[in-house]
């Protein structure tokens, strides 16, 4: 393809086929995930809202944020085994300030904000952190880096082994200055979940894109309810995910809505084909936000 690739951003859900290429899958109905491919969502926020705010500069006025509002509750599952989790007990943000306070070297921080994608650190002492800012690896004062926004230590949201402390600051020190074409992270949380589980998954290219999606991705909708989203790399996972963070919960869930009422219409009328054609292979409408091929957990 050479260098002349064009940017591929999120597509409307029914867009996409994500089906095995091979043919062979055991569950029937669409599969419903999204293929991120040359696409930096952390530099496309800065250059859309941050609007010549640099680090250390004066922070534009934030929206308030209420994380029990505004997040989106997921798991995230390679085959069968949970790996990342994010529930209502791992919601609770600090000031930046009081972060300092709480912060060891090697520990991960995610600043939240409302309509923003979340930006992740590493913290590496002495109130600095290293992060993917802009296309680069910069080292900063963490309440530079925060922008304003409030934040939480992150450790606890990926169940991966981490490396020991000194070895996840030594691997963000180590990637300080690397930057445009040299970069192996699409975006903040890759670089420092890298930082800290040392996995290739989190690297750009770190997984072949072939074959059935291994990876499953579970948006808790409330209610008891949750919907399945599968993706052939951890990496994909994460960029979508963290578009739903951006766009935020109540977003999320009218878009899921509106997809999974259009694929039951769609269902509807051919039960009616069906149903004027005997003989013909009849499929029972599925329930609400649980569309043909998605697992209910």
């Amino acid at each position: 393809m050479g260098n002349q690739v064009e940017k591929l951003t999120h597509l409307n859900y029914k867009e996409v086929p994500t089906a095995d290429p091979a043919g062979v899958d055991r569950d029937e109905g669409p599969r419903i995930g999204v293929s991120y491919i040359f696409s930096n969502d952390d530099d496309e926020l800065e250059q859309q809202q941050e609007s010549g705010h640099d680090l250390g500069g004066e922070h534009p006025a934030l929206q308030p944020y209420d994380p029990q509002l505004h997040e989106v509750e997921c798991s995230v599952y390679y085959r069968d085994e949970c790996i990342y989790q994010k529930s209502r007990g791992h919601l609770s943000t600090y000031t930046p300030e009081n972060l300092l306070n709480r912060c060891k070297p090697g520990d991960l921080v995610e600043f939240v904000c409302q309509a923003q994608y979340p930006h992740w650190v590493v913290y590496v002492g002495d109130f600095q952190v290293v992060h993917l800012h802009r296309l680069e690896v910069v080292n900063s004062f963490l309440t530079d880096a925060s922008q304003g926004r409030r934040g939480r230590i992150a450790n606890q949201l990926y169940r991966y082994k981490p490396l020991s402390p000194a070895a996840v600051v030594r691997n963000a020190l180590e990637q300080v200055g690397c930057k445009d074409r040299d970069l192996s992270w699409r975006n903040s949380e890759c670089f420092a979940a890298w930082c800290r589980y040392g996995k290739r998954e989190f690297k750009i290219g770190g997984e072949l894109r072939i074959g059935k999606q291994p990876y499953r991705l579970q948006i808790r909708l409330g209610d008891k309810r949750s919907h399945t989203l599968e993706f052939q790399s951890l990496e994909d996972l994460i960029m979508e995910k963290r578009r739903n963070d951006q766009i935020g919960r109540a977003a999320v869930i009218q878009e899921l809505s509106s997809h999974l009422q259009a694929a039951e219409e769609e269902d509807e009328e051919e039960d009616e084909d069906h149903h004027h054609h005997p003989g013909a292979r009849t499929q029972s409408t599925p329930c609400p936000f649980h569309p043909p091929g998605s697992k209910v957990c």
